[in-house]
């Protein structure tokens, strides 16, 4: 395996504004019950939640590389964290492991105690932000859970009802989310402070939306849907300030 690295490339300034959240759909395979996403560069693939006891990495098209699980009873929400990752249980409970599955810690609850978690990210702080459902809240915590903003989603304008999944771009700090069928099944994207900036539904894709991981250094998006059991995959632009230039994708890993 080689790995190529690239470095985050300051926004250039051009004649006229840049088109706000874009995507073009680029393919899509079947993968069963795909929930919470986060991309991997050390592996070019996908760590994929599905709500059961076990958590799986993939190639980007599909094929299972390993599965790993934890000391909780399902494993909800997924995330790289540094070279290990960070998982959740949906009921407020998060554990740190490496990427063969071996515990880091016990399991820790957030501050707040219970907390329907459906998707987690890590900030460039090292913040973890969380969606939550059932209430609707955008929450960010230390590394060790302590709480620190939180936004009630169904406040946002349009609101946001059933957030899902949230995956973070470094290369801006924007938040993507999927908002699933019960809610407008689409994308909602954020700054890094939680104030909206775009919505693009999702209804052409595909029905259910319940994750989405992020590969910056090639552009790409992936978004896993429920409905139909597919992950799709996307050429993605996100919203950039009016004049600014388009971020250029690059290589961020390459398998031989």
């Amino acid at each position: 395996m080689r790995i190529l690295l690239t470095l985050s490339i300051p926004l250039m300034l051009a004649a006229g504004p840049v088109p706000a959240l874009e995507l073009t759909e680029t393919g899509r395979y079947d993968l069963n019950r795909p929930a919470s996403l986060d991309y991997d560069p050390t592996f070019c693939g996908l760590w994929i939640a599905n709500e059961g006891p076990e958590a799986i990495l993939v190639t980007l098209q599909g094929e299972e590389l390993r599965r790993i699980t934890s000391d909780m009873a399902r494993i909800k929400a997924i995330a790289i964290e540094g070279d290990h990752l960070i998982l959740g249980d949906g009921s407020g409970s998060l554990q740190r492991v490496t990427k063969d599955g071996i515990p880091l810690g016990e399991p820790f609850g957030v501050s707040d105690g219970w907390a329907d978690t459906e998707g987690i990210a890590v900030a460039a702080d090292g913040q973890l932000v969380t969606v939550e459902d059932d209430p609707e809240r955008l929450s960010w915590f230390t590394p060790e859970g302590r709480l620190t903003q939180r936004i009630d989603t169904m406040d946002l304008d349009p609101p946001l009802s059933e957030a899902q999944g949230i995956a973070i771009d470094p290369r801006t700090g924007h938040m993507l989310i999927v908002d699933d069928r019960e809610g407008s099944n689409s994308l909602y994207e954020f700054d890094a402070e939680g104030a909206f900036l775009a919505r693009v539904s999702l209804w052409e894709y595909g029905d259910d939306p319940e994750g989405v991981a992020i590969r910056p250094g090639s552009g790409q998006l992936f978004i896993a849907f429920d409905g139909g059991a597919e992950i799709v995959t996307f050429d993605y632009a996100p919203t950039l300030p009016e004049g600014a230039a388009p971020l250029p994708p690059g290589a961020d890993c390459m398998l031989f």
